[in-house]
């Protein structure tokens, strides 16, 4: 009896502690930086372009910026550094491409929800009225809605289609407008038109706020841009000379060169905190 007790104790801690000691294998197997690239590329528009191409890419630029500082200066240790530069340079592209989609596509949200309003009021249905949008909504997000209406065509599945929607605009208030439109369909109700415009109106007062703020902030980042670029064009200036390059070339001179770009990193960083409003996580993406 006391082996049965203990046997039992025994297997009820280790299914406990199964899911630390065997994570799921999609999971174990799966990248996490693999996947914050795929998310990135789809939140930037890039959703077609594969992973693959951007890890080239940054090696490429790697490559391409160090060889010209290492040409300019001949010191190792600045063409490492321009090398770890210029390879997360596509990324912040990446980055600042995605907030100004962001951005454009703040101030069409609510026209796309007075255009769902006005559909279902005229007596659509609302796989129809989404579909509509295909033709009557901003042209910044139509080729997605397009899409979405060639997929409800092709199969008749709302929700499938509703979840290729979602990944093709990978936008945090398209996200919301999708649940909803989702909620909806699936428990019904008279509500939706009420909710919708609800969501219209706060969605219009938080663009005009985060415009507002923006506006007030964005020397923040020009700020931030200048004080950690130039001290390093002061000091390829000064690599370029012998005395200068004799200098850097040495311990101290290495020294001196890592510190001022872990000083400069960090500073940018902060500073970029400091201008920058939370953005909206995504609903389930």
């Amino acid at each position: 009896m006391t082996l049965l007790v203990g046997a039992l104790l025994g297997a009820g801690l280790l299914l406990c502690a199964s899911p630390w000691l065997w994570p799921p294998r999609a999971q174990a197997e799966k990248p996490a930086g693999r996947g914050r690239l795929r998310r990135l590329l789809d939140e930037s528009g890039h959703a077609r372009t594969a992973t693959r191409t951007l890890v080239v890419v940054m090696l490429a630029c790697a490559l391409t910026g160090a060889s010209l500082v290492w040409l300019i200066t001949t010191l190792p240790v600045l063409a490492l550094l321009a090398a770890l530069a210029a390879a997360s340079a596509p990324v912040f592209y990446l980055r600042g491409r995605r907030l100004r989609l962001r951005k454009a596509r703040r101030q069409v949200w609510p026209d796309v929800c007075d255009l769902l309003v006005a559909a279902i009021r005229v007596g659509l249905s609302l796989p129809d009225a989404v579909a509509s949008l295909a033709e009557s909504a901003p042209p910044a997000v139509r080729p997605a809605f397009a899409v979405f209406a060639r997929d409800l065509r092709a199969t008749g599945r709302f929700e499938t289609s509703l979840d290729r929607l979602k990944e093709t605009l990978a936008d945090p208030i398209a996200d919301r407008i999708v649940e909803t439109l989702r909620m909806a369909r699936q428990v019904g109700g008279m509500e939706l038109t009420g909710v919708l415009r609800a969501l219209s109106g706060s969605v219009r007062a938080d663009a005009a706020l985060r415009g507002e703020v923006e506006a007030r902030q964005s020397w923040i980042r020009g700020a931030a841009v200048l004080g950690s670029i130039a001290p390093w064009v002061i000091l390829a200036l000064l690599a370029m000379r012998p005395e200068g390059r004799e200098a850097y070339a040495s311990a101290a001179g290495v020294t001196v060169i890592l510190v001022g770009a872990a000083v400069s990193v960090v500073a940018y960083r902060i500073m970029l905190r400091i201008g920058r409003l939370p953005e909206p996580e995504r609903w389930f993406g």
